[in-house]
């Protein structure tokens, strides 16, 4: 099987939410009440965001709301940044989303070309007087992924994850005025297993709409074509590729790790999001790297708290 080689290849993998130290670590008093109010009530649209008064505008509850839907682990990460930071961080994150999602919701190029081109012009209307290069500026560089063609490689996923994810990351670090080298390193490398990761949880949609972005090298090298992933096949070669794939979402996150010590504490919010892709990474290592398995699609709740225990452990 797959997953038997997974402790040769990976290692350990290092959840530490729930090891003997944290056991023996009582966190502060109120802070599992605390970490529920993430969610609020059955049917509640409250966040912590949102309760914390009047005073927040219409913009930016759009932006939050946008985030809840459709990137609700961004959104529980915005939520754990500093306080000075946070609009800006659900502004960055609801603009990504909206052009994360021109792919999905055009029939025709020449429309999702259409779409990219308002948010061209409005990038350039907010900087009319002299548009500075920014990092923000590389997020239309999606539209050149507008042709629904697979990846060749798992260097051209990489690329485009560092185009995209790891920006992001890169000017979540600009709003928390952190300037350092190893911060970018970890966040260049964190959001290359973000791609990674996202390219593997959207298989199964993508499927459905007959559609296959996965690594084409990847998929060569251990004999499976596109169709078999339309078919949802699940024989040993087809979980292969999701293995090899997966391994080097880990790796990756390994690689951010070992700048751990170097990294400043007060960039530790903006990688918060190795909670969630480590907690994939271990889910699709218990179905033996079935990609179609139900669970995988199945949304942790506990993910909230857990994200609020890393935060104050102060570790990403």
């Amino acid at each position: 099987m797959a997953a038997s080689t997974l402790g040769s290849a990976w290692g350990p993998l290092r959840l530490g939410l729930y090891s003997l130290s944290l056991c023996r670590r009582r966190p502060p008093r109120g802070l599992w009440a605390r970490a529920r109010r993430f969610q609020g009530p059955a049917g509640s649209r409250r966040s912590v965001a949102a309760g914390s008064g009047p005073g927040i505008s219409d913009t930016d509850r759009y932006c939050m709301d946008l985030l809840r839907k459709r990137d609700y682990e961004g959104y529980l990460c915005s939520l754990l940044l500093p306080a000075e930071s946070r609009s800006s961080a659900f502004a960055l994150r609801a603009f990504n989303v909206e052009l994360a999602q021109i792919k999905d919701s055009v029939s025709e190029k020449t429309i999702g070309l259409m779409r990219m081109q308002f948010w061209k012009k409005t990038v350039d209307d907010i900087y009319s007087d002299n548009p500075p290069h920014q990092p923000v500026a590389i997020e239309l560089w999606k539209e050149k992924n507008l042709d629904d063609k697979a990846y060749r490689n798992i260097q051209e996923l990489e690329n485009y994850a560092e185009n995209t994810q790891s920006s992001l990351l890169y000017l979540t670090l600009e709003i928390l005025g952190i300037k350092d080298l190893h911060a970018d390193h970890a966040a260049s490398h964190i959001g290359k297993a973000q791609g990674i990761v996202t390219c593997l949880r959207a298989t199964p949609y993508h499927g459905a709409r007959r559609k296959v972005f996965l690594p084409m090298d990847i998929c060569m090298l251990h004999g499976v074509s596109q169709e078999d992933f339309l078919r949802k096949n699940q024989n040993k070669n087809v979980r292969d590729v999701i293995y090899d794939i997966a391994s080097q979402a880990h790796l990756h996150l390994r690689h951010a790790r070992s700048f751990h010590k170097r990294v400043p504490v007060k960039a530790f919010p903006a990688f918060l999001q190795t909670v969630a892709l480590e907690d994939y990474l271990k889910k699709i290592q218990q179905v033996d790297f079935n990609i179609f398995h139900p669970s995988l699609q199945q949304k942790n709740t506990l993910l909230p708290l857990s994200l609020y225990i890393q935060s104050w452990r102060k570790r990403y």
